[in-house]
């Protein structure tokens, strides 16, 4: 007897439904067709041993399992559940048969237990998009579908209880989340705080510069002056993620395999700081069944590279064309996949091989050339899409022994950065693509970043002064741009350009020695 089933394939961060026949002939063997891979191939061991232990049987006759659409290659382990299922129903020991309004996935333990399966947001997503009304899935997952409402979630922990489910003979546990006030109740809840940070206030300014803007930052300093203690305390600064945000947040999450158990929606900006040995593809994504990468798990935050230097030169030169798009496409022979990659660079680098050059009280011991050399390690290319280029310098003795000095606090700041940001949203609403001031260029620039002539005659002799590059220009302008915001200002006024130079010190010439 033939019997058709429901399931669903992630692709990138999108979901396919999957129709999963099942029909049973005088013969032997087994057969599953539709391009699966290995993981599926696999799945009739499992099941095999799951129907056995909960008092089933494998018919001994010839069973053919297709998946459709079958030029999509079927990967993973998620149709274990659909497929023993479908055995049952069609080898007649189980009274149910029709199934279409039930979409079903999940993996199998050897004794019928179900084991978590990734992708279950972008799968519930796209199961409300075509009318499906039930959704079965691992206990494990539930929490994470309920978010999509519309549809009633099944939560499942052994085979034997989805089983007597759908023959009616028993109940699955309906799941359901009020994903609005969970959302509200614990969303940018975090443990450090940049009250914690004793002095730095012009580096804790250059920072709220960023976020406003969201300008990307590298920060330039010696051992211990506080660069990684800084960039971990950049996210909670950020404006909040909307409930749209973390939506598609928690879509490549999820695909990523990184939504802990009875887990929901992210509820903070990802912060994620890959160690320097990672590889071109761990970084944007790819390999032989694609996943995102580092770039797109830190989608809508921060992604920190911590000594920028030592990362390969192929690694960092795969950020450059993420940076400016926003996406990554992983291309191969028969499809390609997008995922989404917006997110604020945070780096930080020592100023030369032995880290002491422009230290207040220890010598640097390095040359020129190799202070040179070790510069050069990141491109011009690169270095471009770097906004600010920030030097931070050790606090004295005296700043950190301070413990009744009053400082301000992340709230207090991200208070401001809001406020900011709306101005930005305000200003390009009508504009594709372009939610701040770090995405603007070229007629946007002209348009929204001019300066009066003051302004221009300021900037003009502090290119001829300090031999500013001409790739400072523009990136000088988005800075004063982002620092009017701040102040509230529509016009850019000197102050606010003599504010933005100053966080260009790469560019000039003498710097480096």
């Amino acid at each position: 007897m033939l019997v058709k089933l429901f399931s669903s394939a992630v692709y990138g961060i999108n979901a396919t439904s999957i129709t999963i026949e099942v029909n049973i002939f005088q013969g032997i063997k087994y057969f599953i067709v539709g391009l699966p891979d290995n993981a599926v191939k696999e799945s009739l061991q499992r099941i095999e041993s799951t129907l056995k232990t909960n008092g089933f049987k494998m018919p001994l006759q010839k069973v053919i399992i297709n998946l459709a659409p079958a030029d999509i290659k079927k990967e993973g382990s998620s149709y274990d559940l659909p497929i023993a299922i479908g055995i049952l129903a069609a080898s007649g020991q189980m009274n149910c048969t029709n199934f279409t309004d039930y979409l079903i996935l999940g993996e199998l333990s050897l004794d019928g237990l179900i084991q978590p399966v990734r992708g279950i947001l972008p799968i519930a997503l796209q199961a409300k998009e075509e009318k499906i009304k039930n959704l079965i899935v691992p206990a494990y997952n539930a929490r994470e579908a309920a978010v999509v409402d519309g549809i009633n979630v099944f939560a499942a922990e052994r085979f034997i209880d989805v089983v007597n489910f759908l023959d009616g003979k028993g109940e699955l546990p309906l799941v359901k989340v009020n994903i609005e006030e969970e959302f509200e109740q614990t969303f940018n809840k975090y443990d450090i705080n940049f009250s914690d940070v004793k002095g730095q206030d012009n580096v804790k300014r250059a920072l709220e510069i960023a976020a406003a803007g969201g300008h990307n930052v590298l920060m330039i300093g010696p051992p211990g002056a506080g660069k990684t203690m800084l960039a971990k305390r950049i996210p909670t600064i950020l404006p909040p993620l909307t409930i749209e945000e973390a939506l598609e947040t928690t879509k490549i999450h999820s695909v990523a395999g990184l939504i802990e158990k009875n887990g929901t929606l992210v509820k903070t900006r990802p912060f994620r700081s890959p160690h320097h040995t990672i590889s071109d593809v761990a970084l944007v994504g790819g390999g032989t069944y694609p996943q995102p990468g580092e770039i797109s798990i830190a989608h809508n935050g921060v992604l920190f590279l911590d000594e920028l230097p030592e990362f390969k030169r192929s690694v960092l030169e795969v950020l450059r064309q993420p940076l400016e798009d926003r996406v990554v496409t992983i291309s191969r022979a028969k499809f390609s996949i997008e995922y989404p990659a917006s997110f604020m660079l945070v780096a930080s680098m020592n100023p030369c091989p032995c880290g002491y050059y422009n230290h207040p009280e220890k010598e640097c011991v390095c040359t020129p050339g190799m202070r040179q050399k070790y510069l050069s390690k990141i491109s011009g290319p690169l270095l471009d899409r770097i906004d600010i280029h920030l030097e931070v310098v050790p606090v004295p003795f005296e700043k950190l022994s301070t413990y009744n000095v009053k400082t301000e606090t992340s709230e207090q700041i991200r208070e401001r950065v809001v406020k900011a940001r709306k101005i930005q949203q305000e200003r390009y609403k009508n504009i594709e693509n372009v939610y701040c001031n770090s995405q603007i260029n070229g007629k946007l620039l002209q348009k929204f970043a001019q300066p009066d002539k003051v302004g221009l005659e300021l900037l003009k002799n502090a290119m001829n002064k300090f031999n500013l590059s001409a790739r400072a220009y523009d990136r000088i302008l988005k800075l004063a741009r982002t620092i009017a915001d701040l102040a509230e200002s529509e016009q850019i006024l000197p102050e606010h350009v003599a504010e933005a130079i100053q966080y260009r010190c790469l560019d000039r010439e003498d710097w480096i020695g």
